[in-house]
């Protein structure tokens, strides 16, 4: 049976999928979409390593820590730049890259 602190991991790594999922959807639909290339592409890489940290968590996976020291990385990077647009979609991805970023922290460090 997986911990509490687990269980919580995977639920804000889960929000952060569907956060850069959704931002890089909205981006697409900017009228200045070609403003919009680096954030969209962090928002699909973050989506795919948080995708696959959840994975790699899920199973206890001994390569976990690994996965994750990325998945801080491009969350970090992906929170950055959607920090710089002002766009409700880019905001609200840009917390829960943060957020996920400072829960992968903890639970390496837990």
């Amino acid at each position: 049976m997986k911990s509490e602190r687990t269980n919580n991991l995977e639920h804000v790594l889960i929000k952060c999928i569907t956060a850069c999922e959704t931002c890089a959807s909205m981006c697409l639909q900017e009228e200045d979409v070609k403003m919009m290339v680096r954030c969209i592409m962090l928002d699909r890489d973050c989506a795919d390593i948080c995708t696959l940290t959840a994975r790699f968590v899920a199973r206890d996976s001994a390569h976990a820590k690994h996965v994750m020291k990325e998945c801080i990385e491009i969350c970090r990077a992906c929170a950055e730049e959607c920090g710089k647009h002002d766009h409700d979609h880019c905001q609200k991805c840009a917390e829960a890259c943060r957020e996920c970023a400072d829960a992968c922290e903890q639970w390496m460090n837990g």
